[in-house]
C-alpha cells in the first residue's frame, strides 16, 4: 500500500479546489456532480442499503468532494465520514453541511491514512469518480478494501478508457458542451473494467457487480446502463 498520505497529485488537488466556490451551484461547474447524484445513490443503496435495521449503517465516503454523495448518503440515515486532502473544497462541505443541518463528519486525510487509522472500521466505502485522479489507483482500492470489515462493501465509479469515453467525457464534455472544465480529464487515467476487477481481486475483493452509466443529453438525466464504455460503477464486497 502507498505510504499515508504520498498517493496525490497535486495538480489535481488544486485543479478541484479551484472549483470549490462553485461546489453546490447546480448549474456552475460541479453540475455533472448534481445531475449523476441520484444514479449513483440508487446504485449504492441496491449494493448496500444504507438505512441499517438495528444501528446505523457507518460509511466513508473517500474524495468526498464537497459533500453532494456524503449529505445524500447521510440523509438516507447513515453515519457518515467524508475524507478529502483538497481543503478548500472540505471548507465547503462542512459549511453546507451546518447550513442544512445534516450531520456529516468531514476530515482532511487520505484513504491509506485512514486505513491505517481504523482498518475494518466501517460498512461501506464509496470512492467517486476519484481513481483517475490518482498516481496510483490501485493503492487506493487497496486501502478501501482495508476500511471496511469483514463483509463489507466497497462501491467506486469512474471512466473506462475507450474511445467512446473518450468522445464523451473529453471532447463532448469539455470542448463542446462545456459542462466540464477544460483538463478535467486525462485519458490515459481512464482504467480499464479488467484493470479495477484485478486491483480488486489483489486486494482481497470480490466483484460483484458493474452498471455503466447512460446519459439523456436532452432531460440531463443519468441512468443505470449494462454499457460500461463512458462511465460505470462496481460494486465489491470483502469475504466475511
Amino acid at each position: 500500500m502507498t505510504a499515508p498520505g504520498g498517493n496525490v497529485d497535486p495538480a489535481e488537488l488544486a485543479k478541484f479546489s479551484g472549483l470549490a466556490g462553485r461546489w453546490w451551484d447546480p448549474k456552475g461547474p460541479s453540475r455533472p456532480l448534481h445531475d449523476l447524484n441520484p444514479v449513483r445513490l440508487q446504485y449504492i443503496e441496491r449494493a448496500a442499503p444504507l438505512a441499517g435495521r438495528f444501528e446505523r449503517v457507518r460509511v466513508v465516503d473517500v474524495g468526498c468532494g464537497g459533500g453532494i454523495l456524503s449529505e445524500s448518503m447521510a440523509r438516507r440515515g447513515a453515519r457518515v465520514l467524508g475524507i478529502d486532502l483538497a481543503r478548500a473544497v472540505l471548507d465547503v462541505a462542512e459549511l453546507h453541511a451546518l447550513q442544512t443541518g445534516i450531520a456529516v463528519e468531514y476530515r482532511e486525510m487520505s484513504a491509506e491514512a485512514l486505513a491505517v487509522e481504523r482498518p475494518g472500521g466501517f460498512d461501506l466505502a464509496t470512492c467517486m469518480e476519484m481513481l483517475e485522479h490518482v498516481p496510483d489507483p490501485a493503492a487506493s482500492l487497496a486501502a478501501l478494501a482495508a476500511l471496511v470489515r469483514p463483509g463489507g462493501d466497497v462501491v467506486v465509479s469512474t471512466l473506462n478508457r475507450h474511445p467512446r469515453a473518450f468522445a464523451v467525457a473529453i471532447l463532448g464534455a469539455e470542448y463542446v458542451a462545456r459542462v466540464l472544465p477544460r483538463g478535467t480529464h486525462e485519458y490515459l487515467k481512464f482504467i480499464r473494467p479488467s484493470e479495477l476487477a484485478r486491483w480488486g481481486r489483489a486486494a482481497g475483493l470480490e466483484l460483484c457487480d458493474l452498471a455503466g452509466i447512460g446519459y439523456n443529453p436532452l432531460t440531463r438525466a443519468f441512468r443505470l446502463s449494462a454499457d460500461t464504455h463512458v462511465n460505470y460503477l462496481a460494486h465489491f464486497r470483502r469475504p466475511s
